[in-house]
């Protein structure tokens, strides 16, 4: 058997550890050859592949981001793209397929599966918001990342007396900003479950300063948005996939602050950085989990699914499920973190 392998979407900290666990078993386990596309679906439309080793991939298991590149190319925007996709990977002789990515690239994917090709998919997003699974693998590395920052912002600010605003990941869900903003001690966390209001904010801040504390740190991540009426925000342009490209709410929530309290307060945006870097150790063990549960579920033949963490053991449930609806951060999280504000 030949089965293909891709990596869609934004990069994250163990995909390299999946790749390495579905050759390794791929091949020692079964005898099969392993082709790896480059640059996500582009590299499927465009035929661009190159063939995966053991040996080709030993030593990339603490290696952040993706030995076969990655890109948001969306064959379902483009003419006949899934069945350009399903035509490319018949005339190279890939009998299964395994998607890793997120809600997007798993979408193509479920779409190539209800055309009848032989596909699985692998969770990967650092914002920790496929429903389908528990957690997904980069999401610990991204926080970890976080809070190092935060820590370090955190003395900083302390020294100068400041306002430090910090903006992180997270389009649709505030993983990363509630759980790093717990675990460094943040002062406020702005999310995209629920719209904030900036004359709230400011009012806390202010309730903190009068209790002595010089400095604050704000947590906002990159998908938060302003109750509506409260203030301005910028639009972006839009990727292959329809979504807007982030970024900017940090700073506009500092000019708000600094100019509603006359507060010092500076913004400093945590983008990409989350993204790269080796991973930790529960992501490359989770990865490698991952990789190796979906060379079984090619071995049993259980097509159009994906693999997901469920109690703490990996199980399969299927593709369309996993991308029908969003994980966001649940009100009795969000209140849980509210009692160390202001």
């Amino acid at each position: 058997m030949r089965i293909g392998m891709l990596t869609g979407g934004g990069d994250c900290p163990g995909l390299n550890a999946v790749i390495r666990a579905v050759v390794r078993k791929a091949v020692d386990g079964h005898g099969w050859e392993v082709l790896g596309f480059r640059y996500g679906w582009r590299g499927v439309l465009e035929r661009q592949y190159v063939e995966l080793t053991v040996a080709g991939t030993r030593g990339i298991l603490p290696r952040g981001g993706t030995i076969l590149g990655s890109s948001r190319t969306n064959p379902l925007k483009e003419p006949d793209g899934v069945e350009r996709c399903r035509a490319a990977l018949t005339e190279v002789g890939v009998d299964a397929l395994v998607a890793i990515g997120g809600e997007d690239t798993l979408g193509v994917a479920a779409r190539l599966a209800e055309a009848g090709v032989a596909v699985v998919g692998v969770p990967k997003t650092i914002d920790n918001d496929l429903s389908a699974t528990e957690v997904t693998f980069g999401f610990h590395t991204a926080v970890q990342t976080a809070t190092d920052a935060l820590d370090r912002l955190h003395t900083t600010a302390e020294s100068h007396d400041r306002v430090m605003v910090v903006e992180v990941m997270g389009r649709h869900a505030g993983w990363i900003a509630v759980t790093a903003g717990m675990a460094s001690g943040a002062d406020v966390i702005l999310v995209p479950e629920r719209p904030f209001d900036i004359d709230e904010v400011c009012e806390q801040l202010r309730r903190r300063h009068a209790r002595g504390a010089g400095f604050s740190i704000v947590v906002v991540a990159e998908g938060a948005t302003p109750k509506a009426g409260t203030m301005a925000t910028l639009s972006g342009e839009r990727d292959e996939f329809g979504h807007v490209r982030l970024g900017g709410i940090g700073a506009q929530v500092t000019d708000e602050i600094r100019a509603r309290t006359g507060y010092d307060a500076r913004v400093t945006i945590l983008g990409h950085v989350l993204r790269g870097g080796t991973p930790t150790a529960y992501d490359r063990v989770l990865a490698t989990r991952f990789g190796l549960a979906a060379v079984d579920a090619i071995a049993d033949r259980d097509f159009g699914t994906m693999v997901a963490l469920r109690c703490g053991d990996v199980v399969r449930v299927p593709l369309g499920a996993a991308v029908a609806e969003l994980r966001t951060v649940p009100p009795s999280l969000l209140e849980e973190a509210a009692v160390f504000f202001g």
